[in-house]
């Protein structure tokens, strides 16, 4: 068959179609989706609760911070969306997030979070979110990985962002010199010899 060629239904009249279950097709996205209201889980797929290891009931009504390695870390996430959110109300990052909620010793893992906001004036007043597991190519594990602090974990995640000290800085509240600190305590940690191989190490596993 030619590469060029019409696919199947090309040219059949939307009536002939087969109806969509867009339920069906929410609860069986090969990623996960999520529906918020004020960073409170309003709707998740079943892809959202294997990736957090919980039941999907249990994340219903749940605020997006049982998602989250620690407080400091939901609230400045919180803040960085309110302040990055372009103009069509998109948001991307890639963050830390921590499996198994209520459990203090749930796995830590690197998640890819896209979201919209429904209205770009007041992003977490509803929003919806997809939630891509990146462990498989990107483990968190071992000594460098698993002993991350906070303030590493953020750190580390706006590294690869492309961040500068300056700007992640401002993005955390701190100075840029302790950015520089933490910064130096990744690349001991990873045995990296500089910023970009830091990077590289994060990203690869």
């Amino acid at each position: 068959m030619s590469e060029l060629a019409d696919p199947p239904l090309a040219g059949v009249p939307a009536a002939d179609l087969p109806a969509i279950d867009y339920r069906s097709a929410f609860e069986q996205a090969p990623v996960g989706l999520v529906l918020s209201r004020h960073r409170a889980i309003i709707d998740c797929n079943q892809a959202v609760a294997a990736m957090f290891r919980v039941p999907r009931e249990a994340l219903i009504g749940q605020s997006f911070r049982v998602l989250y390695p620690s407080p400091g870390e939901y609230e400045r996430t919180g803040a960085r969306i309110l302040t990055n959110v372009d103009a069509g109300g998109c948001y991307a990052d890639e963050r830390i997030m921590k499996r198994e909620p209520g459990n203090p010793r749930g796995e830590l893992f690197w998640c890819h979070v896209v979201g919209r906001a429904l209205n770009r004036d007041t992003p977490h007043e509803a929003g919806i979110w997809t939630f891509e597991d990146l462990s498989p190519r990107r483990p968190l594990a071992g000594t460098a990985g698993g002993g991350l602090t906070t303030r590493e974990r953020e750190v580390a995640a706006l590294l690869i962002e492309g961040r500068t000290s300056k700007q992640i800085g401002r993005a955390l509240g701190v100075s840029h010199r302790t950015v520089d600190i933490y910064r130096a305590r990744l690349l001991r940690k990873y045995g990296a010899a500089s910023t970009p191989d830091l990077v590289h190490r994060l990203v690869v596993g």
